[in-house]
């Protein structure tokens, strides 16, 4: 009896022996050293593109003057400048915000620094307000992570900020078979959809212009090798893995006995 176990304990050590994994593979920023990144970091405003939703709000020391401006229907017919995030001023196909009493507005291509301005400008050459004050916040800030995490997921940000670590911490982590050396971002830019490919086990990405996260944004992290082999062969292996192995045991048991 005692001969038997010790046997069924060598075939498991031998299938767990087989599966070890390089940990150097699953280690991110594995060469990052003591150090600082913040003066080499700098956080790039993501231009606005059709089809963002603005919650947008104009107030000023006229408190009834500058209702007037956020009470009347965004671009989608809900009101502008509230509280409820079913309201907003979505970017049209003309890459235009159409605001009461301002009329059509160019945003497309602009920073919200930059609409802000335009928006103040408009609002003093009119010379409807007196030292206008404009607050712009995305309302459609999402980004997508998909592939090899835990928990593939589409992220809101209501805080406008987050990096792609973090973004990869609340979809629950890169499972063990995620490449992490060559993680996909896909990001439009300009009218353009771009790629780019990102190495986590490189300390390198923490002075990537690319280590924040941009509205829509997707990331995709791909399966390695292994992930692939197993799925490729899982389904015809293991039964037969299973089954020699069953196999096996009752001649060692008849041969025991």
């Amino acid at each position: 009896m005692a001969t038997r176990f010790i046997l069924i304990y060598i075939l498991i050590a031998s299938v767990c022996c087989t599966s070890c994994t390089n940990t150097k593979k699953i280690a991110y920023f594995r060469d990052v050293q003591d150090t600082a990144f913040r003066a080499r970091l700098p956080i790039v405003e993501a231009p606005l593109q059709k089809n963002d939703i603005l919650n947008i709000k104009i107030s000023s020391l006229n408190a009834k003057a500058s209702a007037d401006f956020n009470q009347a229907g965004g671009a989608d017919g809900a009101a502008a400048g509230g509280n409820n995030q079913g309201s907003g001023y979505l970017i049209d196909n003309n890459g235009n915000i159409d605001i009461p009493m301002l009329g059509p507005i160019k945003a497309e291509g602009l920073t919200k620094s930059q609409l802000k301005q335009r928006i103040t400008d408009v609002i003093l050459e009119k010379k409807l307000l007196l030292e206008p004050v404009v607050d712009i916040r995305f309302m459609n800030f999402e980004v997508t992570i998909l592939g090899e995490v835990a928990k593939p997921t589409v992220i809101n940000v209501p805080s406008e900020k987050i990096s792609l670590v973090k973004a990869i911490g609340l979809a629950g982590d890169l499972t063990i078979y995620g490449k992490r050396d060559n993680v996909l971002l896909i990001r439009e830019e300009d009218g353009a959809r771009v790629t780019r490919r990102l190495n986590l086990n490189s300390s390198d990405f923490l002075n990537s212009p690319y280590y924040y996260l941009q509205p829509n944004d997707v990331v995709y992290v791909e399966p390695n090798a292994a992930k692939v082999a197993v799925s490729g062969r899982s389904q015809q292996i293991v039964p037969i893995v299973f089954t020699s192995i069953s196999v096996l045991l009752l001649v060692l048991d008849k041969v025991i006995k």
